[in-house]
């Protein structure tokens, strides 16, 4: 139990290190604007929807790390009995994937300033995410008509719990999306969606994997 508790700590410390990394590490030559708007010389500021992002990260990170440590404090007790997580969680685990894998394709193709690639993949990744979501309810409606309802025991609760936390983030990210694709449809410009996009694909690679810390531990216990 000490150990998986010490690998899901070190799964999100690296996944903050590695998006302050993606923050601090900004190229004057990438930022956001057509070329020609920025300054000649001088130091180059981080962008603040960029901090803004990490500091939300690291908050939910402390949250689930918060849900996590409570989920191992109560199994010890005598009333937690555990329940068979249904296997289409293997499949949305797929659809995540394969979602944040558009999303890297999708930044790929505005650095490259290619807007159809960018349309493309985005609705494609924001797709894959609905299914993932709509998974998450069958997956729920399962359990419950198996009898494993909310408030038959611990153990249920944390795995509605833990499982609904983490679509509420992903639905709170499909509002960016949403607003991104908007704007790609009226046409605009490539380098005016170019952060939205940056920061879409971040938050999704952080989902997937806190997505899957939290399945290994379902299905480790």
């Amino acid at each position: 139990m000490t150990a998986t508790l010490i690998v899901l700590a070190l799964i999100m410390g690296g996944v903050v290190f590695w998006l302050i990394f993606q923050t601090i590490n900004v190229q004057p030559w990438a930022e956001e604007g057509p070329i020609g708007q920025h300054h000649a010389g001088g130091a180059y500021s981080i962008p603040a929807a960029k901090i803004g992002l990490v500091v939300f990260l690291c908050v939910a990170a402390s949250l689930f790390s918060l849900f996590v440590s409570a989920y191992f404090q109560r199994m010890d007790l005598s009333d937690w009995r555990p329940l068979a997580e249904p296997d289409i969680l293997w499949f949305n685990t797929a659809l995540l994937i394969l979602g944040s894998v558009f999303f890297q394709r999708a930044r790929n193709a505005v650095v490259k300033n290619k807007i159809e690639g960018v349309r493309a993949n985005l609705l494609v990744a924001g797709l894959l995410t609905f299914a993932f979501i709509a998974g998450q309810l069958w997956a729920w409606q399962g359990l419950q008509e198996q009898g494993y309802f909310l408030s038959t025991n611990p153990a249920n609760s944390f795995f509605y719990v833990l499982t609904a936390i983490h679509a509420l983030h992903m639905l709170g990210g499909l509002w960016v999306w949403s607003t991104t694709v908007f704007k790609l449809q009226n046409q605009i410009e490539v380098y005016k969606v170019r952060m939205s996009v940056e920061l879409c694909t971040i938050y999704w690679h952080f989902l997937l994997l806190v997505w899957l810390g939290l399945f290994a531990l379902l299905l480790s216990t």
